[in-house]
Formats: structure tokens, sequence, C-alpha cells
């Protein structure tokens, strides 16, 4: 069987080739991002929006607010 002629290759193939080799060796693959075990008892700070009157609903007991919203947060959670 009679092969067929191959074609020069040309500077451009020649880069175009090393390029792709080069670009194999240093692509470093995707890593997912590690999640962070969960410490009991520690909070994390949000934004978060909530309606005017049940801010001030949850204002009104003066101080400690904020865990007030916490705790009726958890039990809508169902924890």
């Amino acid at each position: 069987m009679a092969q067929t002629p191959r074609r020069p290759r040309t500077l451009q193939d020649a880069r175009s080739e090393a390029e792709a080799a080069f670009r194999q060796t240093t692509t470093k693959p995707v890593e997912a991002p590690v999640a962070k075990p969960a410490v009991p008892g520690v909070r994390e700070l949000v934004s978060l929006r909530i309606d005017q009157d049940v801010l001030e609903h949850f204002q009104e007991g003066g101080p400690g607010w904020q865990d007030r919203i916490n705790d009726a947060l958890r039990i809508a959670a169902g924890k």
C-alpha cells in the first residue's frame, strides 16, 4: 500500500505542538475547595435583610435581640 506523503512541518505546527505540551504540563488540576468543619458554638457573621416590623419586634425586648432571632430561626429550621 502506498502511503500518502506527509506535508512538511512548519514553524507554526511545531509552535502549536510545543504550546500544547507546555500547557498540559503546567496546568494545575482544579481542586475542590476544602470544606471547613463546623465547630459547635461558633457563630458566623452574616448580613441579613429583615422587614423593619420584624426587627422592631425582636428589639423590643432590649439587648439580646440577635440571640432571640437566632433562637426563632433555629425553631423554624426544626433544630
